[in-house]
C-alpha cells in the first residue's frame, strides 16, 4: 500500500496537469466540456477512490501470488515476453471483469459512478469506485498465474495500465485511422459512455480494442448518432459517496419488497436492470426514454459556491498528498483516521454542492473534530515536524469550513430561494 500510495504522489499532480490542460483549451477553443460542480465531483471521486485503495480496505477473496503457487505449470525466462503476456493478460482479465460489470446487477455497483457524469471528459475518468470492498479480479488473472507470469510483474504493470485508461476521455480527439484497430480511442470510448441506445454496453475493452472486435462488443462512433452521456437512471446528486451505492440500496430495497423468496436471492445475479415483476409493478422506477431530451442534474449554484467548492477539492487534495508523502509516520491507525476526516469532508463539501440542509451540520461536526485533534495532540499527524505553522493552518480551514458550511446552508440558499419566489 505504501508503494501505490508513492506512486499516487507523481501520478495525480500528472492528471492534475492533463486536466487543466483540456479545461484551458475548451475555454480557448469556445468548445467547453467541464461544469464547475459535475468537474469538482468527478475529481472528489477520485479522491476517495485513491484513498480507500492506499488503506487497503477491502477484502481480497482470492490473490495473485495464491495463484501463482498453486496454478503455475512453467515459468517464462525472457524478459520482454514476461512483460508482454503480462500487459495482455491484464488487459484481458479487464475486459471480462468490465463486461461482467455492466452485465450483472451486483457488480454494476462498483462501476456505475465511473458512468454517472452526465459529462465526457478527462475529470471524467476520476470517477472511481469504493464500493468494491471484495477483491475478486485476481481470479480473471488465471492465465498469467497458469504461464508462471511473476506477481512483482503483475504489481508494476496494473497500476500502470490502470493510468493508461485516463486519456481518452475527451471529446476533443477525434477518430484516430489504424489506431482504432488496435487501441481503446477516445472515439471508442466515447460509444462506452454513451446511453444512446446503439452504444449500450459497447466498446467494453481498456488498452486494447481487439477482444470488442473479438468477442461482439465493438460498436463504431457514428457520425448521425452523437453520444449523450450518463445513466438510464440518473444519480441526481453530486455526492460521489452516495453515488457508490445507489444502485446497492435500489438492490436491497427491491429485494426487501418482493414476495418471491427466488426472487430475493437472483435479483443480485441477474442482468443489469433486472427487477422482480411484482415490485417492478408497484414500484416502477423512472428511466431515460428520450436521451436526446433529458433534463440533466444541476443545483442553483452561485460563482462563490462553486469557488467555495473548488476551494474545498484543492484543500482536500493537500491533505490527501500530505498524508501519501508522510504515510510511514503517521501509521496505519492514524491513516484511518486522516482518511475518516477526508472521507467527511468530500460527503460534507458536495452536499453543499447539493444544497442539502444537513450539509452544515456534517461541516460543523468535521470542522469542530478537526478543531479538536489539533487542540488534544498539538499537531495534525505530524505536519507540524515539517511546516512549523502546519497544523495552525489546518485548524484555520476547518474554521472556515464551519463558518462556509452555514454560509451556503442558510445565508445563500435563503437569498437565492427568496429571489426565485420573487
Amino acid at each position: 500500500m505504501e508503494t501505490y500510495a508513492n506512486a499516487l504522489l507523481y501520478a495525480i499532480p500528472f492528471f492534475i496537469v492533463l486536466l487543466l490542460i483540456e479545461i484551458l483549451y475548451g475555454h480557448f477553443v469556445k468548445n467547453q466540456h467541464h461544469k464547475v460542480l459535475d468537474t469538482v465531483s468527478s475529481i472528489s471521486s477520485g479522491l476517495t477512490n485513491i484513498v480507500k485503495d492506499s488503506l487497503g480496505l477491502g477484502l481480497i477473496l482470492v490473490s495473485y501470488p495464491f495463484l501463482l503457487k498453486n496454478l503455475a505449470i512453467t515459468e517464462i525466462e525472457a524478459t520482454w515476453l514476461v512483460w508482454l503476456v503480462a500487459f495482455l493478460a491484464i488487459d484481458f482479465a479487464g475486459y471480462w471483469n468490465h463486461r461482467l460489470s455492466h452485465h450483472i446487477n451486483i457488480f454494476w455497483n462498483q462501476h456505475v459512478i465511473h458512468h454517472s457524469s452526465e459529462e465526457f471528459n478527462l475529470a471524467c475518468a476520476l470517477r472511481q469506485s469504493i464500493s468494491n470492498l471484495l477483491g475478486y479480479f485476481p481470479l480473471f488473472l488465471f492465465p498469467a498465474a497458469f504461464l508462471g507470469v511473476p506477481a512483482e510483474v503483475i504489481a508494476i504493470i496494473a497500476p500502470v495500465h490502470l493510468f493508461a485508461q485516463f486519456w481518452y476521455h475527451t471529446q476533443h480527439i477525434g477518430k484516430m485511422g489504424w489506431l482504432e484497430y488496435i487501441i481503446v480511442t477516445p472515439s471508442q470510448h466515447r460509444v462506452h459512455h454513451a446511453i444512446n441506445p446503439e452504444y449500450i454496453d459497447k466498446n467494453l475493452g481498456q488498452i486494447l480494442c481487439v477482444w470488442d472486435r473479438c468477442f461482439g462488443t465493438f460498436q463504431e462512433e457514428l457520425e448521425q448518432v452523437p453520444p449523450q452521456y450518463g445513466v438510464l437512471k440518473p444519480a441526481h446528486t453530486w455526492n460521489p459517496i452516495l453515488i457508490n451505492f445507489q444502485h446497492l440500496w435500489r438492490l436491497s430495497v427491491d429485494a426487501w419488497r418482493t414476495k418471491s423468496l427466488k426472487d430475493k436471492f437472483r435479483i443480485w445475479f441477474m442482468p443489469t436492470g433486472w427487477r422482480p415483476l411484482d415490485v417492478q409493478e408497484k414500484y416502477p422506477t423512472k428511466i431515460i426514454q428520450d436521451v436526446y431530451g433529458f433534463k440533466r442534474y444541476k443545483t442553483l449554484a452561485s460563482s462563490f459556491l462553486k469557488g467555495y467548492a473548488i476551494f474545498q477539492m484543492v484543500c482536500t487534495l493537500a491533505l490527501i498528498l500530505f498524508m501519501f508523502y508522510n504515510y510511514t509516520e503517521i501509521g496505519f491507525s492514524g491513516l484511518l483516521l486522516c482518511g475518516a476526516y477526508i472521507f467527511l469532508g468530500i460527503f460534507g463539501y458536495t452536499s453543499l454542492m447539493d444544497r442539502q440542509n444537513f450539509a452544515f451540520y456534517i461541516e460543523f461536526f468535521r470542522g469542530i473534530a478537526g478543531i479538536a485533534l489539533i487542540w488534544v495532540t498539538n499537531d495534525w499527524f505530524g505536519i507540524n515536524s515539517i511546516w512549523e505553522y502546519g497544523s495552525l493552518v489546518i485548524a484555520t480551514y476547518f474554521g472556515l469550513s464551519i463558518l462556509g458550511g452555514f454560509y451556503f446552508t442558510f445565508v445563500e440558499r435563503a437569498g437565492i430561494e427568496q429571489q426565485i419566489a420573487l
